[in-house]
């Protein structure tokens, strides 16, 4: 973390983003920490120099990252009050400002001086052998069959998600309704086909290797419930990554069962898998 005479504040981290928000809660969290409005945090990912992170991937990107902003956050606010006489149990970082005992000071004249800088880290230790901390959802899809032709269509899907604080809801929706549509292109039309006397992938192109696209996508609406976890992390979050792909391809191929009364095992439910089943048509 740094903080210069103009009140900018820097977070730097080794931490990407993957298109799943992490710039955004990141200076989110800086910005709630000391009290200055998010245009006025800078934040500098996926640089081997910065700081070391846990990554992205495995839902821990976001409560990892944030939490460990939190713990720099709180060491350099230690710096500032010293820097201009308060005691730091006692301030309060609001509007750009410090305030405790009557009196406050810009933040920005803690580094009059030149920029403060402080770093720290967070563990989380044995926390997951004593605690469940996983995230939990439901999935449910509403599917339609041609009985003629065995076409599917998904018409709706909803996700209700307990995934601990949602730190931007925005972000966490869009990247589950992002996790609701790769699932129903692995539960319907994503397969590579392998030539395994040459070790080629046949379907090796966009053209021929099949993903969702709008007129595929049907109604998404997700749901997040009111579910923080003191224990997680100072953050009281989770993740949301793969809580939006597990359990959406056996929603969908439970919804052709109860359709069509044809179990499908293998993913994806293409045509071959499907006719020989179907019921007579009347």
């Amino acid at each position: 973390m740094h903080l210069d005479a103009q009140g900018i504040v820097t977070v730097e981290t080794d931490m990407t983003d993957i298109g799943t928000g992490s710039y955004t809660i990141i200076a989110q969290t800086a910005a709630e920490m000391l009290g200055v409005p998010p245009e006025k945090v800078h934040v500098r990912l996926g640089d081997s120099d910065y700081p070391v992170s846990a990554g992205s991937g495995g839902q821990w990107g976001a409560n990892t990252s944030t939490a460990g902003v939190y713990a720099a956050c709180v060491k350099l606010r230690e710096r500032v009050a010293e820097v201009l006489g308060f005691d730091v149990q006692e301030a309060e970082f609001i509007e750009g400002e410090v305030r405790a005992g009557g009196r406050s000071m810009p933040l920005a004249a803690a580094a009059a001086s030149g920029t403060l800088s402080a770093e720290d880290t967070i563990e989380f230790g044995d926390l997951d052998q004593k605690y469940q901390q996983s995230t939990f959802a439901g999935h449910f899809a509403e599917v339609a069959v041609d009985i003629a032709t065995g076409e599917v269509r998904v018409r709706r899907m909803l996700a209700v998600c307990a995934a601990g604080r949602i730190l931007n809801p925005k972000t966490a929706r869009s990247q589950v309704i992002g996790a609701m549509t790769m699932g129903l292109g692995g539960a319907l039309m994503e397969e590579l086909a392998v030539d395994t006397r040459l070790g080629y992938f046949v379907n090796h192109d966009m053209a021929t290797y099949e993903v969702p696209v709008h007129a595929d996508v049907p109604q998404q609406e997700v749901i997040f419930l009111d579910d923080t976890d003191p224990i997680s992390s100072p953050m009281k979050a989770k993740g949301v990554g793969e809580l939006g792909l597990c359990g959406v391809g056996a929603a969908i191929v439970n919804a052709i069962y109860n359709a069509t009364g044809v179990r499908v095992r293998d993913y994806p439910v293409t045509l071959d898998k499907l006719l020989a089943g179907l019921p007579e048509t009347a």
